[in-house]
């Protein structure tokens, strides 16, 4: 019987595309599906002639394999994910290796990391990017879980993961446990930060100015000549100039409700679980929330007034501000971003390849970009940067953008525009960069109803204080403090 690389279980559009992607690299693939008829379906379609064996149960599926076997689960994120472990485990070897490349929340592969490697086996969590296409063609693959594993994987991630202009893979280790997809989760809240702040502008290109479809279309055409060339300026681009058969425009026809699929969530709870201010796409995610509650807002549409202005400045001009701010915007998600994963890696020890990850998004994902070269070298300048906006060249490419920006924020603010991600990324550099925020009121509240304690700016950090403010709480205080 032919020996397969590598084994897939899980043959819907992902999988499918992955397995043919694998092949067309020289590998010999075996695949099975819950569902058997679509390993046959499979076989006898898109990979006949391949060098794809079909299996027809997992231990089929599993004699299949060269040693160390790799079997890689491309299934719906949660109960199937365990359900497959715990059908593998028992026919695989010490040193066998399942690879999870769906969205699995990264607790949980933490929890499965270790679980597979008290069966003595190897376990990797893997973000892989890129959709369908990227898929077929060359994702990003973003690989953590247990390192002994990465000597067997690499060969076969890093020749099928998209490659830069310069032919480096868009793949390489993350870290232990859960670190692959965690990477790939803050990937997931960039990209519903990045798709907000496009809708944002196309908002304020459509109904604060007026511009038809063909106007923002060469607008979003030549933007993408630029600083912000990437995937979702090239796709915003093309589905603007969308038209169906009777010459109706797509995009004017697509009711405005957006979906999730809880990735973006999984970030900003993260965030919050890790006290990092990720404001932008903690924004983004409530903006999809919002556009959900359809009926209600048609309704509050009728009821709740707002100003009626209307934009009489120079087009051009303003055209090149929304340029401007949503660069600075984007600088701004994507340092958040970087903040989240330093927070993460040292809460749960992982030694994060912060440049490496930027090269991982540099092609093949969703969030690919010219701009992620840029993160790349700031963070080889200066591994231990803390915030991107210390960077010289984001400093001043964020200063540059200001006034624009600022422009672009009180313009939306006087028409009623809604932009919660653009003006929320203006809050929090705003915030960012002050010396002093007004906690201090904030401490003094909480002491006086809590008795929660205070630090004193002309007394040593890890001090702590209380006063009694009314004269009748007593000098007792509470026992925590958290920053």
């Amino acid at each position: 019987m032919a020996q397969a690389d590598i084994g897939l279980i899980g043959l819907a559009v992902m999988g499918e595309n992955f397995i043919l992607n694998m092949e067309s690299k020289g590998f010999t693939v075996a695949c099975y599906n819950r569902t058997v008829e679509k390993v046959d379906d499979f076989i006898n379609g898109r990979a006949k002639g391949k060098n794809i064996i079909g299996c027809h149960s997992i231990e089929e599926f599993v004699k299949s394999l060269k040693r160390p076997r790799k079997a890689m689960l491309l299934v719906k994120a949660g109960a199937a994910v365990d359900a497959f472990i715990d059908q593998l485990l028992p026919l695989l070897e010490d040193g066998d290796i399942i690879i999870d490349g769906g969205n699995s929340h990264f607790p949980d592969t933490i929890r499965r990391c270790k679980y597979v490697e008290e069966q003595g086996k190897l376990y990797v969590g893997t973000g892989v990017s890129g959709g369908e296409e990227g898929a077929l063609l060359g994702p990003s693959i973003m690989p953590g879980g247990s390192p002994a594993a990465w000597e067997h994987v690499k060969p076969i991630f890093q020749k099928c993961a998209a490659h830069t202009d310069s032919g480096e893979p868009c793949c390489d280790w993350i870290g232990e446990n859960g670190a692959g997809h965690f990477v790939k989760m803050v990937h997931n809240g960039i990209e519903y930060g990045d798709m907000q702040m496009i809708c944002e502008t196309y908002q304020m290109m459509r109904a604060g100015m007026g511009m038809t479809n063909e106007e923002m279309h060469d607008v979003f055409a030549q933007w993408n000549t630029g600083d912000l060339n990437s995937y979702l300026i090239e796709i915003t681009r093309d589905i603007l100039a969308y038209r169906n058969d009777d010459g109706t425009a797509v995009i004017d026809l697509i009711l405005d409700t957006a979906g999730q699929k809880g990735t973006g969530k999984w970030t900003a709870v993260a965030a919050l679980d890790l006290g990092q201010p990720l404001t932008l796409i903690g924004e983004a995610v409530f903006a999809r929330c919002l556009s959900a509650m359809k009926d209600e807002r048609v309704r509050a549409s009728k009821l709740l007034a707002g100003p009626t202005t209307e934009f009489k400045g120079d087009r051009q001009a303003f055209v090149n501000d929304l340029q401007r701010a949503l660069y600075a915007s984007k600088i701004v998600s994507y340092a958040q971003g970087y903040q989240l994963m330093r927070a993460a890696a040292a809460e749960y020890k992982w030694n994060l390849n912060y440049g490496g990850v930027a090269l991982m998004w540099r092609g093949g994902c969703i969030i690919r970009s010219v701009f992620l070269g840029k993160i790349k070298v700031a963070f080889e300048k200066n591994p231990q940067l803390e915030n991107l906006l210390l960077d010289p060249f984001f400093k001043g490419a964020v200063e540059s953008a200001q006034a624009a920006w600022r422009n672009v924020v009180t313009t939306a603010v006087q028409m009623g525009i809604c932009i919660p991600a653009i003006s929320s990324a203006l809050a929090y550099y705003d915030g960012y960069r002050q010396e002093r925020l007004p906690a201090n009121l904030l401490q003094a509240q909480r002491d006086y109803f809590g008795a929660h304690t205070y630090e004193r700016v002309d007394k040593p950090r890890g001090q702590f204080f209380h006063t009694n403010w009314t004269g009748r709480g007593g000098e007792t205080s509470a026992s925590t403090y958290t920053v």
